[in-house]
């Protein structure tokens, strides 16, 4: 007996009972983790396993600190490219690496945290190539003196401009505009509600997806998945030609079933709301 506790003592070393030095975790020459060894360890298995909750724990305290979202190149105002902008997150599997060298081999006791880089969906030549050909444009006009709903449909014109869907990629407006509430600036307007009209917070983005829709209606390129009209015939399009859509309620999402990516430009300034839809020259 005492010759197998020894040789399993030997195996695994890590079941003396001995002290280590805790684990530091460090970016940009900041501590941002310090772990104990026994926080790791999980005693319900032989040999012990990597506690994984706190090994969860460790990956999202860690993720926090240094996660940055990338950023897609876009056009400006003007019209001048904005280039693109690579983000970081952590690189899970090499700290994994880390954490199992720390704690079966008692090295290293200070990490670096391991990170990779994220890489923008849309960079400067795909924005290029993607706006060669103007595929459609709508527009649409709205009062400018009612400051409310206009400011609502700037908001939510800036929501799509720029957006780019790649093949056989949908679009749903509520996804991409979010949703419309007082903390994300949006403020009451008149809406449509059950034939009647009426204010709530976002009121007048309903004009910026109706819009929208009669830029996208191209049938050798675009699919109309779901769309709505509202319960009443609306000013600023056609009869039957508009899209309504509500946080809880409706939405409108189409579906590019052109051979390569389309591109929205959108713009709301001097009463007029302005979408055009691009692609490649191809």
């Amino acid at each position: 007996m005492k010759k197998i506790i020894a040789t399993v003592l030997l195996m695994y070393p890590f079941l003396l009972d001995n002290k280590m030095e805790p684990l530091t975790i460090i970016d940009q020459d900041q501590v941002v983790a310090i772990i104990e060894r026994d926080e790791l360890r999980m005693d319900l298995f032989y040999p012990p396993f990597l506690n994984e909750l706190k090994l969860q724990s460790i990956y999202e305290q860690l993720y926090e600190v240094i996660y940055k979202e990338p950023v897609n190149a876009r056009f400006d105002q003007h019209g001048q490219i904005i280039k693109e902008r690579s983000g970081i997150t952590l690189h899970r599997a090499k700290l994994y690496m880390a954490l199992l060298q720390y704690y079966f081999e008692n090295e290293p006791t200070t990490i670096r945290v391991p990170k990779m880089v994220i890489y923008p969906r849309v960079d400067s030549e795909l924005l290029v190539k993607i706006s060669e050909k103007k595929l459609n444009e709508y527009t649409t006009f709205y009062r400018e003196s009612n400051r409310e709903r206009s400011h609502n449909i700037f908001l939510s014109t800036e929501a799509i401009n720029n957006h780019v869907i790649f093949p056989g990629e949908t679009f749903s407006f509520n996804e991409v505009v979010g949703e419309r509430t007082k903390e994300r600036g949006y403020l009451k307007a008149p809406v449509i509600v059950k034939g009647e009209f009426a204010e709530d917070i976002g009121g007048g983005i309903c004009q910026v997806s109706s819009t929208l829709y009669n830029a996208v209606d191209l049938q050798q390129y675009i699919e109309i998945v779901e769309r709505y009209s509202h319960s009443r015939t609306v000013p600023y399009v056609p009869p039957g030609r508009d899209a309504t859509v509500s946080w809880w309620g409706p939405d409108f999402v189409f579906k590019n079933n052109h051979h390569h990516p389309i591109l929205i430009r959108a713009t709301a300034k001097h009463g007029a709301i302005s979408i055009q839809i691009y692609s490649t020259e191809d």
